[in-house]
């Protein structure tokens, strides 16, 4: 843990991990700071690349992507990395990927409407290898 990072400041983060559209008057009312204060601390925790980022909780559903998949992708050979990673970097409907170790290669979490277009990506991969699928029935937080 970075010595520069103390108790209020990791209050802080957990309240905005909860809701980052606190206002730091409203985040300084909980650890007993003013919101100019507030405000330091987090700029301070950007400055650290603690805060990377914020982001949006958003309903894929509503907007008619609601089949997610898993897929565990075995390359046909180890000079395929970069042309694998060529291609996912174009496809809008692969959300998440991760280079992993044991069975596979890579894991990736991917979105899409419907299961003709979920084939339509199964089919794209093939050039770099053989997939795994498993389709996700239900999220739990």
């Amino acid at each position: 843990m970075n010595e520069t990072i103390d108790d209020t400041d990791l209050r802080i983060l957990q309240i905005l991990i909860q809701d980052a559209k606190r206002s730091h008057k409203d985040v300084g009312e909980d650890v007993h700071l003013t919101g100019q204060a507030v405000g330091a601390r987090v700029r301070k925790l950007q400055d650290l690349g603690v805060i990377e980022g914020y982001t949006v909780k958003w309903n894929p559903e509503r907007l008619g992507l609601g089949l997610q998949a898993f897929v565990t992708v075995f390359l046909n050979s180890g000079d395929r990395h970069a042309a694998f990673r060529a291609f996912i970097a174009t496809r809008e409907d692969i959300v998440e990927v991760h280079r992993i170790s044991g069975e596979g290669c890579y894991l990736m979490r991917v979105r899409t409407g419907t299961t003709e277009q979920l084939n339509q990506l199964l089919e794209a991969l093939l050039p770099y290898g053989n997939y795994r699928m498993n389709l996700s029935l239900h999220v739990e937080k």
